[in-house]
């Protein structure tokens, strides 16, 4: 009897060894570890010059794991998240604009175009996207596409990013 009751201890106490090293929190500091920072989306966008790199840039943080970011244009932050609700974001980058109360999806429509073919540089396009009242856009990786919204969470343009 004592064989029996030490036999299943010892498959009992190697069953409660693997459940611990397999643990959703073992996973999470895991997963925690291999994401990405700021500086390294900072690296990649160290390469866009205009709106026409842009494509690019979104496959290089697509492949840190990136899966969502919204970038603010009052002031140029943008919050990243990737896997199991990962956040981190990046510091303002510029001295806070005023965004526009009324939108103006005519003249937006214009200043992104212009911007996509590498016609303005990103100080431009964010000063353009304030005053045509643009508060911020959103991109997802999932979809492939960046939605531009007004101060009042309207969707004013929804794009599909070239692959």
């Amino acid at each position: 009897m004592k064989k029996i009751i030490i036999k299943s201890t010892i498959i009992f106490a190697s069953m409660s060894i693997m459940v611990a090293c397999n643990s959703t929190n073992r996973l999470t500091i895991k997963n925690k570890e291999e994401m990405f920072t700021v500086e390294q989306i900072k690296a990649a966008h160290s390469k866009v010059k205009s709106g026409a790199d842009f494509p690019a840039y979104i496959q290089d943080i697509k492949k840190l794991g990136v899966t969502y970011y919204e970038t603010f244009v009052s002031d140029g932050h943008t919050d990243y998240y990737g896997a199991n609700d990962y956040k981190t974001s990046s510091s303002a980058k510029y001295d806070t604009l005023q965004v526009a109360d009324i939108s103006n999806i005519e003249q937006f429509k214009i200043d992104i175009k212009a911007h996509q073919q590498g016609k303005t540089d990103y100080q431009t396009f964010c000063n353009d996207c304030a005053k045509a009242g643009l508060e911020k856009w959103a991109v997802c990786m999932e979809k492939m596409t960046c939605t531009y919204f007004d101060k009042a969470g309207n969707e004013m343009l929804v794009e599909q990013i070239p692959q």
